[in-house]
């Protein structure tokens, strides 16, 4: 079988005819569907190119989204270069928006990209019951794509709200054009995809590497009950992840996430996406992306090991707050793990000594192509997720354990204080820069207070934020907090329910 994402599934024009009287014609030579969807190479290779728009989506858009968009990380700014307004209304809560739309770039494409790979598994799904191939092989393939599809739209009602929801293949303009439909049918539909993947996907031992799994499957699948707050639904799921013996933590953190070529997909990764260096466009770049800028040729050398080290002009995104670092206890390891310190000769901000994102720093080979894979799942957040569903249901004696298991690899004793508070105060710093921070505030109904106080805090002492000396956060930073993005403005011309 193809390696999954090293295969690049070829574009097929579907073609509908508007005339009620002309037959449309499929040429045997063209890929169409009734021509291309028939066997388990094509319906292998259709599911490859549904995976596809994950890589573009977590490259920049989600990390601007989730991360940059909580207090997790900040925006650095270039002074000389001017205003990066798409990130920079991003991390300000600055976005413009009228009557719920917006033209913010990022908005826009994860958007798109989401919807990208619903297309793909809707058109997947409407046929793949009626090919005719081995039971197990199409089991596994539909499996994928309902897991693909729950994770789209899941990730969609978590940054969106309300937004269409296509089930089959949009054949025309008028199809396209769907009402929006309520969070609660969403989450409905989404909860009947990931249970149907959770009854056709088999164990990571099983599968092969870089595709969904039985326990990606649960996970997402725990991690929606979670946010709906069907706690024991989530324990059952969880707990079966961990009955399975599939996982486990990595004994040092750092060995936790992808190296460029080596570590992929190890014994505590649940679901991650797949990069790979190269000309093939399979490659990431999110690295360069966290960096502060401008930096200079020798400076990107340094940290990237490269043979080609090139500067880096621009404005720099995903930069750790303060907050974020004083958020480790004294002597938790993670902290050095994450979080390390680079000097900028041209920066226009106090000694140029900025934090960076650790966690993706890894040597390559060539300049602004890497291959370091993104987690979404790990195994360390099953437990957490499990620690926090038993506490919410009285269960603390049960749900401490399962905390300890990833406090001990940090070198860190029981918690004190609220269980509860424990919890979520080890999610940030275990899941930091792992685009959960901004969807925890959300689901716990803390971002609004949270990011308020967050801007204060700038706005009182914009230097700690990275803001050069005499310059002041803009006139409109912090005045648009909302749990929900705007829909993207380039949709709403198409769809008139906008």
């Amino acid at each position: 079988m193809k390696k999954i994402f090293y295969c690049v599934v070829a574009s097929m024009a579907f073609i509908v005819s508007s005339c009620d009287d002309e037959i449309t014609i499929f040429p045997e030579d063209s890929l169409s569907v009734p021509t291309f969807f028939k066997t388990e190479t094509d319906f292998t290779q259709a599911v490859n190119g549904a995976y596809v728009p994950l890589r573009l989506i977590n490259n920049q858009a989600k990390p601007y989204l989730a991360e940059m968009h909580s207090d997790n990380t900040y925006f650095a700014r270039n002074t000389a270069f001017g205003a990066t307004e798409n990130q920079e209304d991003i991390a300000d809560h600055s976005i413009p928006s009228e009557g719920g739309i917006t033209a913010n770039r990022w908005v826009e494409e994860i958007y798109r990209e989401y919807y990208q790979i619903i297309a793909r598994t809707n058109q997947i799904l409407t046929t793949i019951d009626d090919a005719e191939f081995d039971e197990a092989a199409k089991a596994n393939l539909k499996g994928q794509a309902l897991f693909l599809r729950a994770y789209s739209y899941f990730e969609l009602t978590q940054l969106f709200g309300s937004v269409p929801m296509h089930l089959e293949p949009v054949l025309d303009r008028d199809g396209a054009a769907l009402p929006l439909s309520s969070e609660d049918d969403l989450y409905a539909q989404i909860i009947e995809d990931a249970q149907g993947a959770t009854a056709l996907l088999p164990l990571k031992s099983e599968q092969e590497p870089g595709r969904v799994t039985l326990g990606a499957a649960q996970t997402l699948l725990a991690n929606v009950y979670i946010v709906r707050e069907q706690w024991a639904e989530a324990e059952i799921l969880l707990k079966a992840v961990v009955a399975s013996n599939e996982y486990m933590l990595m004994p040092n953190y750092e060995d936790a996430f992808s190296g460029n070529s080596e570590n992929k997909n190890n014994m505590e990764s649940v679901f991650e996406i797949q990069y790979r260096e190269g000309a093939e466009g399979l490659n990431g770049s999110f690295l360069y992306n966290f960096l502060p800028r401008p930096i200079t040729a020798e400076e990107v050398g340094a940290i990237t090991g490269t043979s080609n080290p090139q500067p880096v002009n621009g404005e720099g995104n995903n930069i750790p707050t303060p907050d974020i670092i004083d958020a480790y206890e004294e002597g938790d390891l993670r902290e050095d793990a994450s979080i390390m310190y680079v000097t900028i000769s041209e920066s226009f901000w106090e000694d140029g000594v900025y934090p960076i994102i650790k966690k993706y720093v890894e040597p390559h080979a060539l300049h602004n192509n890497h291959g370091m894979n993104w987690p979404v799942y790990r195994y360390s957040e099953v437990l957490l997720f499990l620690a926090e569903a038993l506490e919410e249901q009285g269960k603390d004696g049960e749900a401490l354990p399962y905390l300890n298991q990833v406090r001990t690899r940090a070198g860190l004793g029981d918690p004190v204080g609220d269980l509860g508070e424990a919890i979520f105060n080890e999610r940030r710093v275990e899941l930091a820069f792992e685009n959960k921070r901004w969807f925890d505030l959300v689901r716990t109904g803390r971002a609004i207070d949270v990011i308020t106080a967050h801007g204060n805090k700038i706005k009182a002492n914009p230097i700690d934020y990275y803001y050069p000396a005499g310059v002041e956060p803009r006139g409109n930073v912090f005045t648009n907090i909302s749990e929900r993005y705007a829909l993207p403005a380039s949709e709403s011309s198409l769809n008139p329910n906008f």
